[in-house]
Protein backbone atom coordinates (compact mmCIF):
# COMPACT_ATOMS: atom_id res chain seq x y z
CA UNK A 1 0.00 0.00 0.00
CA UNK A 2 2.84 2.61 0.17
CA UNK A 3 4.95 3.81 -2.02
CA UNK A 4 8.31 1.38 -2.99
CA UNK A 5 10.61 4.11 -3.56
CA UNK A 6 10.01 5.34 0.00
CA UNK A 7 12.55 6.83 2.21
CA UNK A 8 12.62 8.28 5.99
CA UNK A 9 12.07 12.30 4.14
CA UNK A 10 9.21 11.07 1.98
CA UNK A 11 5.79 11.49 2.45
CA UNK A 12 4.21 7.91 3.55
CA UNK A 13 1.18 8.72 0.93
CA UNK A 14 3.04 10.32 -1.70
CA UNK A 15 2.11 7.19 -3.74
CA UNK A 16 -1.38 7.14 -3.33
CA UNK A 17 -2.50 10.74 -3.61
CA UNK A 18 -1.18 13.56 -5.68
CA UNK A 19 0.81 16.23 -3.99
CA UNK A 20 -1.73 19.43 -4.09
CA UNK A 21 -4.03 17.33 -2.18
CA UNK A 22 -1.10 16.28 0.49
CA UNK A 23 -0.22 19.57 0.71
CA UNK A 24 -3.59 20.80 1.56
CA UNK A 25 -4.24 18.49 4.14
CA UNK A 26 -0.78 19.27 5.55
CA UNK A 27 -1.23 22.72 5.81
CA UNK A 28 0.19 24.22 2.50
CA UNK A 29 3.59 24.11 3.46
CA UNK A 30 5.74 23.29 0.54
CA UNK A 31 8.56 21.37 0.98
CA UNK A 32 11.46 23.03 -0.56
CA UNK A 33 14.91 21.28 -1.78
CA UNK A 34 17.74 22.51 0.67
CA UNK A 35 21.26 21.36 -0.23
CA UNK A 36 24.85 22.36 0.17
CA UNK A 37 27.85 21.47 -2.38
CA UNK A 38 31.47 22.45 -3.03
CA UNK A 39 31.30 24.52 -5.96
CA UNK A 40 34.20 24.47 -8.76
CA UNK A 41 33.75 26.44 -12.21
CA UNK A 42 32.68 24.71 -15.43
CA UNK A 43 36.33 25.22 -16.61
CA UNK A 44 37.51 22.55 -13.70
CA UNK A 45 34.21 20.24 -15.14
CA UNK A 46 36.14 16.67 -17.07
CA UNK A 47 35.21 16.66 -20.97
CA UNK A 48 35.34 18.71 -23.84
CA UNK A 49 35.65 22.67 -23.45
CA UNK A 50 31.73 23.91 -22.92
CA UNK A 51 31.99 27.67 -23.70
CA UNK A 52 27.95 28.13 -23.59
CA UNK A 53 27.95 27.09 -19.66
CA UNK A 54 30.45 29.03 -19.00
CA UNK A 55 28.79 32.05 -20.39
CA UNK A 56 25.30 31.34 -19.44
CA UNK A 57 23.19 30.95 -16.51
CA UNK A 58 23.11 26.73 -15.43
CA UNK A 59 24.69 24.86 -13.13
CA UNK A 60 25.71 21.35 -13.06
CA UNK A 61 24.48 19.35 -10.10
CA UNK A 62 25.02 15.50 -9.57
CA UNK A 63 22.17 13.13 -9.99
CA UNK A 64 21.49 12.65 -6.20
CA UNK A 65 20.09 16.12 -6.69
CA UNK A 66 17.39 14.60 -9.23
CA UNK A 67 16.69 11.97 -7.23
CA UNK A 68 15.29 14.09 -4.49
CA UNK A 69 14.33 16.77 -6.67
CA UNK A 70 11.78 13.95 -8.34
CA UNK A 71 10.78 13.09 -4.74
CA UNK A 72 9.63 16.58 -3.89
CA UNK A 73 7.67 16.88 -6.56
CA UNK A 74 9.70 19.56 -7.78
CA UNK A 75 8.47 20.16 -11.36
CA UNK A 76 10.05 21.98 -14.68
CA UNK A 77 11.31 24.68 -14.67
CA UNK A 78 13.80 23.75 -11.93
CA UNK A 79 14.94 27.25 -10.95
CA UNK A 80 17.18 27.62 -7.64
CA UNK A 81 18.44 29.95 -4.98
CA UNK A 82 22.63 30.37 -4.34
CA UNK A 83 23.51 31.44 -1.68
CA UNK A 84 26.61 32.55 -0.05
CA UNK A 85 26.15 32.72 3.98
CA UNK A 86 29.82 33.82 4.51
CA UNK A 87 29.63 36.74 2.16
CA UNK A 88 25.62 36.98 2.05
CA UNK A 89 25.09 37.37 -1.06
CA UNK A 90 22.85 35.92 -3.46
CA UNK A 91 21.64 34.72 -7.01
CA UNK A 92 19.43 32.73 -8.71
CA UNK A 93 20.36 30.11 -11.90
CA UNK A 94 18.77 27.00 -13.61
CA UNK A 95 19.69 23.57 -14.17
CA UNK A 96 21.38 22.19 -17.17
CA UNK A 97 22.57 18.40 -16.42
CA UNK A 98 22.76 16.34 -13.31
CA UNK A 99 26.30 14.49 -14.51
CA UNK A 100 28.45 16.57 -11.53
CA UNK A 101 30.85 14.27 -9.01
CA UNK A 102 28.78 13.37 -5.84
CA UNK A 103 28.97 16.48 -3.70
CA UNK A 104 29.77 19.09 -6.63
CA UNK A 105 27.98 21.10 -8.18
CA UNK A 106 29.97 23.54 -11.28
CA UNK A 107 29.01 27.08 -11.62
CA UNK A 108 29.82 29.96 -14.58
CA UNK A 109 32.38 31.63 -13.76
CA UNK A 110 31.25 35.17 -13.74
CA UNK A 111 28.68 33.39 -11.22
CA UNK A 112 31.67 32.88 -8.43
CA UNK A 113 32.80 36.15 -8.76
CA UNK A 114 28.82 37.29 -8.36
CA UNK A 115 28.72 35.18 -5.04
CA UNK A 116 32.78 35.95 -4.13
CA UNK A 117 33.46 32.18 -4.23
CA UNK A 118 36.82 30.17 -4.78
CA UNK A 119 37.23 27.09 -6.13
CA UNK A 120 35.97 24.30 -2.51
CA UNK A 121 33.62 26.48 -1.28
CA UNK A 122 30.63 26.03 0.28
CA UNK A 123 27.23 27.19 -1.47
CA UNK A 124 23.57 26.71 -0.61
CA UNK A 125 20.96 25.62 -2.67
CA UNK A 126 17.44 26.37 -2.48
CA UNK A 127 14.71 25.34 -5.06
CA UNK A 128 12.42 28.48 -5.59
CA UNK A 129 9.63 29.87 -7.72
CA UNK A 130 10.11 32.87 -10.14
CA UNK A 131 7.80 34.96 -11.70
CA UNK A 132 7.51 35.30 -15.56
CA UNK A 133 9.73 38.67 -16.33
CA UNK A 134 8.08 41.09 -18.50
CA UNK A 135 10.91 44.01 -18.61
CA UNK A 136 14.98 44.56 -18.07
CA UNK A 137 17.35 47.30 -18.43
CA UNK A 138 20.69 46.37 -19.86
CA UNK A 139 23.74 48.47 -19.03
CA UNK A 140 26.94 47.25 -21.13
CA UNK A 141 30.69 47.25 -18.87
CA UNK A 142 32.50 48.35 -21.93
CA UNK A 143 31.85 50.72 -25.47
CA UNK A 144 32.82 47.79 -27.52
CA UNK A 145 29.53 46.63 -27.19
CA UNK A 146 28.06 49.70 -29.43
CA UNK A 147 30.25 47.90 -32.37
CA UNK A 148 27.63 45.02 -32.83
CA UNK A 149 25.59 45.79 -35.73
CA UNK A 150 22.38 43.72 -34.40
CA UNK A 151 22.66 43.53 -30.12
CA UNK A 152 18.67 42.25 -30.26
CA UNK A 153 19.28 39.18 -32.45
CA UNK A 154 23.06 38.38 -30.46
CA UNK A 155 21.37 38.78 -26.87
CA UNK A 156 18.53 37.11 -28.56
CA UNK A 157 20.83 34.09 -28.98
CA UNK A 158 22.84 34.77 -25.35
CA UNK A 159 19.24 34.39 -23.58
CA UNK A 160 18.95 30.62 -24.74
CA UNK A 161 21.69 29.61 -21.75
CA UNK A 162 19.95 31.37 -19.18
CA UNK A 163 16.89 30.39 -17.06
CA UNK A 164 16.51 33.12 -14.83
CA UNK A 165 18.40 36.99 -14.46
CA UNK A 166 19.05 38.37 -10.95
CA UNK A 167 18.81 42.57 -10.13
CA UNK A 168 22.28 43.72 -10.25
CA UNK A 169 23.79 40.92 -11.51
CA UNK A 170 26.99 41.15 -14.04
CA UNK A 171 26.87 38.10 -16.42
CA UNK A 172 28.69 37.38 -19.77
CA UNK A 173 28.09 36.50 -23.21
CA UNK A 174 30.33 35.51 -26.04
CA UNK A 175 30.13 36.47 -29.72
CA UNK A 176 32.52 36.96 -31.91
CA UNK A 177 35.11 35.92 -29.99
CA UNK A 178 34.42 38.29 -27.49
CA UNK A 179 33.21 38.32 -24.06
CA UNK A 180 30.92 40.76 -22.90
CA UNK A 181 30.27 41.63 -19.89
CA UNK A 182 26.04 42.75 -18.67
CA UNK A 183 24.64 44.96 -15.71
CA UNK A 184 21.23 43.85 -14.87
CA UNK A 185 19.85 47.57 -13.87
CA UNK A 186 16.46 46.86 -13.27
CA UNK A 187 13.44 44.08 -13.90
CA UNK A 188 10.10 44.06 -13.55
CA UNK A 189 7.11 42.97 -12.45
CA UNK A 190 8.33 44.82 -9.09
CA UNK A 191 6.46 41.74 -6.74
CA UNK A 192 9.77 39.57 -8.04
CA UNK A 193 11.86 38.15 -4.70
CA UNK A 194 15.34 40.07 -4.53
CA UNK A 195 14.54 41.25 -7.76
CA UNK A 196 14.79 37.95 -9.74
CA UNK A 197 12.56 36.80 -12.55
CA UNK A 198 12.37 34.18 -15.41
CA UNK A 199 12.97 34.68 -18.67
CA UNK A 200 11.39 30.86 -20.02
CA UNK A 201 8.41 31.17 -22.14
CA UNK A 202 8.09 34.81 -22.40
CA UNK A 203 7.59 38.03 -23.61
CA UNK A 204 10.59 39.95 -22.54
CA UNK A 205 11.20 43.44 -23.50
CA UNK A 206 14.83 44.91 -23.05
CA UNK A 207 16.24 48.19 -22.82
CA UNK A 208 20.01 49.84 -22.41
CA UNK A 209 21.17 52.06 -20.80
CA UNK A 210 24.10 54.10 -21.83
CA UNK A 211 27.34 51.68 -21.20
CA UNK A 212 30.23 52.40 -18.82
CA UNK A 213 32.93 54.75 -20.32
CA UNK A 214 30.84 56.11 -23.17
CA UNK A 215 31.37 60.11 -24.47
CA UNK A 216 28.66 62.22 -25.73
CA UNK A 217 30.44 63.61 -28.84
CA UNK A 218 31.60 67.32 -28.32
CA UNK A 219 29.43 69.95 -30.73
CA UNK A 220 31.64 72.50 -32.04
CA UNK A 221 30.08 75.77 -31.36
CA UNK A 222 29.63 78.62 -33.57
CA UNK A 223 29.29 79.98 -37.31
CA UNK A 224 29.10 77.29 -39.94
CA UNK A 225 32.40 79.46 -41.61
CA UNK A 226 35.33 81.74 -40.18
CA UNK A 227 36.06 85.43 -41.25
CA UNK A 228 39.92 85.55 -42.30
CA UNK A 229 41.66 86.93 -39.61
CA UNK A 230 44.48 89.77 -40.71
CA UNK A 231 48.21 88.98 -39.26
CA UNK A 232 51.39 88.41 -39.63
CA UNK A 233 52.43 84.87 -39.50
CA UNK A 234 49.18 83.48 -41.01
CA UNK A 235 48.71 80.81 -43.72
CA UNK A 236 47.22 82.33 -47.16
CA UNK A 237 43.51 82.19 -46.98
CA UNK A 238 42.81 82.63 -43.49
CA UNK A 239 43.51 80.16 -40.17
CA UNK A 240 42.57 76.64 -41.05
CA UNK A 241 40.62 74.46 -38.67
CA UNK A 242 41.46 71.18 -37.92
CA UNK A 243 37.50 70.46 -36.61
CA UNK A 244 34.12 70.90 -37.14
CA UNK A 245 31.87 71.60 -40.60
CA UNK A 246 34.03 71.30 -43.80
CA UNK A 247 33.85 74.55 -44.35
CA UNK A 248 35.78 75.44 -41.29
CA UNK A 249 37.88 72.85 -42.47
CA UNK A 250 39.11 74.52 -45.79
CA UNK A 251 37.94 78.20 -44.59
CA UNK A 252 35.79 78.73 -47.02
CA UNK A 253 35.23 81.80 -46.19
CA UNK A 254 38.28 83.56 -47.31
CA UNK A 255 38.84 81.27 -50.30
CA UNK A 256 35.32 81.83 -51.69
CA UNK A 257 35.30 84.92 -54.67
CA UNK A 258 32.70 87.53 -54.07
CA UNK A 259 29.60 87.89 -55.65
CA UNK A 260 30.56 90.76 -58.09
CA UNK A 261 33.73 88.47 -59.20
CA UNK A 262 31.39 86.56 -61.79
CA UNK A 263 30.04 89.77 -62.91
CA UNK A 264 33.45 91.45 -63.79
CA UNK A 265 34.67 88.54 -65.64
CA UNK A 266 31.75 88.35 -67.82
CA UNK A 267 31.96 91.87 -68.78
CA UNK A 268 35.26 91.61 -69.42
CA UNK A 269 35.56 88.32 -71.75
CA UNK A 270 31.78 89.48 -73.33
CA UNK A 271 31.20 91.54 -76.90
CA UNK A 272 30.06 94.76 -76.82
CA UNK A 273 26.64 93.36 -78.23
CA UNK A 274 25.65 91.73 -74.86
CA UNK A 275 23.59 95.49 -73.38
CA UNK A 276 22.14 96.01 -77.00
CA UNK A 277 22.79 97.63 -80.89
CA UNK A 278 24.73 100.43 -82.16
CA UNK A 279 23.93 101.99 -84.96
CA UNK A 280 26.81 102.59 -88.07
CA UNK A 281 25.21 105.66 -88.78
CA UNK A 282 26.19 108.52 -86.50
CA UNK A 283 22.88 109.97 -86.36
CA UNK A 284 21.66 110.43 -82.58
CA UNK A 285 18.52 108.94 -81.22
CA UNK A 286 15.75 110.77 -80.58
CA UNK A 287 15.25 110.39 -76.99
CA UNK A 288 11.20 109.28 -75.94
CA UNK A 289 9.50 111.70 -74.07
CA UNK A 290 7.91 110.99 -70.95
CA UNK A 291 4.00 109.61 -71.08
CA UNK A 292 1.38 111.71 -69.85
CA UNK A 293 1.62 111.19 -65.68
CA UNK A 294 -1.75 109.88 -64.33
CA UNK A 295 -2.84 110.87 -60.96
CA UNK A 296 -2.08 107.89 -58.12
CA UNK A 297 0.75 106.30 -60.02
CA UNK A 298 3.95 106.30 -59.86
CA UNK A 299 6.40 107.41 -62.22
CA UNK A 300 9.44 105.28 -62.20
CA UNK A 301 8.61 102.09 -63.67
CA UNK A 302 10.76 99.04 -62.65
CA UNK A 303 13.40 98.06 -65.41
CA UNK A 304 13.36 94.69 -66.42
CA UNK A 305 16.02 92.21 -65.07
CA UNK A 306 17.46 90.40 -68.06
CA UNK A 307 19.30 87.28 -67.45
CA UNK A 308 22.97 87.66 -68.85
CA UNK A 309 24.49 84.59 -69.52
CA UNK A 310 27.66 82.09 -67.95
CA UNK A 311 30.57 82.55 -69.98
CA UNK A 312 33.19 82.64 -67.94
CA UNK A 313 32.82 79.02 -66.81
CA UNK A 314 31.44 75.75 -68.15
CA UNK A 315 28.01 75.62 -68.93
CA UNK A 316 25.66 73.24 -66.74
CA UNK A 317 23.99 70.44 -68.76
CA UNK A 318 20.35 70.53 -68.41
CA UNK A 319 18.59 67.22 -69.99
CA UNK A 320 14.78 66.47 -70.06
CA UNK A 321 13.63 64.36 -67.44
CA UNK A 322 14.13 60.67 -67.90
CA UNK A 323 17.44 61.27 -69.68
CA UNK A 324 20.91 60.31 -69.03
CA UNK A 325 24.13 61.45 -70.41
CA UNK A 326 26.97 58.89 -70.69
CA UNK A 327 29.52 60.98 -72.67
CA UNK A 328 29.53 62.50 -76.38
CA UNK A 329 28.84 60.08 -79.56
CA UNK A 330 32.28 58.01 -80.69
CA UNK A 331 32.58 59.19 -84.54
CA UNK A 332 34.64 55.93 -86.44
CA UNK A 333 37.91 57.22 -87.91
CA UNK A 334 37.98 57.14 -92.17
CA UNK A 335 39.42 54.01 -93.20
CA UNK A 336 38.88 54.17 -96.90
CA UNK A 337 42.54 53.41 -97.46
CA UNK A 338 42.44 50.86 -95.27
CA UNK A 339 39.72 49.42 -97.52
CA UNK A 340 41.28 49.72 -100.51
CA UNK A 341 44.69 47.90 -99.33
CA UNK A 342 42.53 45.04 -98.12
CA UNK A 343 40.85 45.38 -101.49
CA UNK A 344 44.11 45.13 -103.87
CA UNK A 345 45.37 42.07 -101.91
CA UNK A 346 42.27 40.04 -102.41
CA UNK A 347 42.66 37.80 -106.03
CA UNK A 348 40.81 39.54 -109.09
CA UNK A 349 39.57 36.60 -110.80
CA UNK A 350 38.40 33.59 -108.54
CA UNK A 351 35.91 32.31 -111.52
CA UNK A 352 36.51 29.39 -114.08
CA UNK A 353 37.07 30.13 -117.92
CA UNK A 354 34.29 29.60 -120.13
CA UNK A 355 35.03 28.64 -124.16
CA UNK A 356 33.49 31.11 -126.57
CA UNK A 357 31.86 28.48 -129.16
CA UNK A 358 29.15 27.79 -126.06
CA UNK A 359 29.00 24.10 -127.28
CA UNK A 360 27.60 21.38 -124.43
CA UNK A 361 30.20 19.29 -122.44
CA UNK A 362 30.98 15.68 -123.93
CA UNK A 363 29.77 12.30 -122.87
CA UNK A 364 32.92 10.46 -121.71
CA UNK A 365 32.01 7.99 -124.64
CA UNK A 366 32.47 10.82 -127.11
CA UNK A 367 35.68 12.00 -125.85
CA UNK A 368 36.77 8.01 -125.95
CA UNK A 369 35.89 7.88 -129.56
CA UNK A 370 37.67 11.33 -129.83
CA UNK A 371 41.29 10.18 -128.17
CA UNK A 372 40.88 7.01 -130.44
CA UNK A 373 40.55 9.22 -133.82
CA UNK A 374 43.68 11.57 -132.56
CA UNK A 375 45.80 8.39 -132.23
CA UNK A 376 44.77 7.85 -135.77
CA UNK A 377 45.69 10.93 -137.35
CA UNK A 378 48.94 10.86 -135.49
CA UNK A 379 50.18 7.18 -136.82
CA UNK A 380 48.94 8.50 -140.59
CA UNK A 381 50.83 11.06 -140.21
CA UNK A 382 53.93 9.80 -139.29
CA UNK A 383 53.74 6.93 -142.25
CA UNK A 384 52.90 9.58 -144.78
CA UNK A 385 55.87 11.91 -145.95
CA UNK A 386 55.85 15.38 -146.71
CA UNK A 387 55.88 16.15 -150.73
CA UNK A 388 57.17 18.91 -152.26
CA UNK A 389 55.86 22.21 -152.67
CA UNK A 390 54.37 23.18 -156.19
CA UNK A 391 53.68 26.68 -157.70
CA UNK A 392 50.70 27.61 -159.73
CA UNK A 393 53.12 28.10 -162.83
CA UNK A 394 53.51 24.05 -162.68
CA UNK A 395 50.44 22.72 -163.19
CA UNK A 396 49.22 21.72 -166.07
CA UNK A 397 46.93 23.37 -168.16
Amino acid sequence: MFNPGYYGEDEMLAGMYPPSMLRRAAGGARRRFDEYYRCYPVAMLPGPERENVNHGGKVIMPPSALDKLTRLHITYPMLFELTNGAAEKMTHAGVLEFIAEEGKIYLPFWMMQTLTLEPGDLVQILSTDLPSGSFIKLQAQSTSFLDISDPKAVLENAFRNFSCLTKNDIFTFAYNDQVYEMAVLETKPDTAKNGAVSVLETDLEVDFATPVGYEEPKRVTGSGTSTPRSGTGLPVGGVMHNSGTMAQAINYGAIAPQSNTAAAGAKAVSSNFLYGGQKLKGSRSTTPKPSTPVAGASTNQPKPSTPRPRINGPQPLRLPASKLFFGYEIKPLNRKEENKENEDSKPKFLGQGQSLRGGTKRKPADEGKAKEKEEKDKSLGKEQKPSGGRTLRDTPR
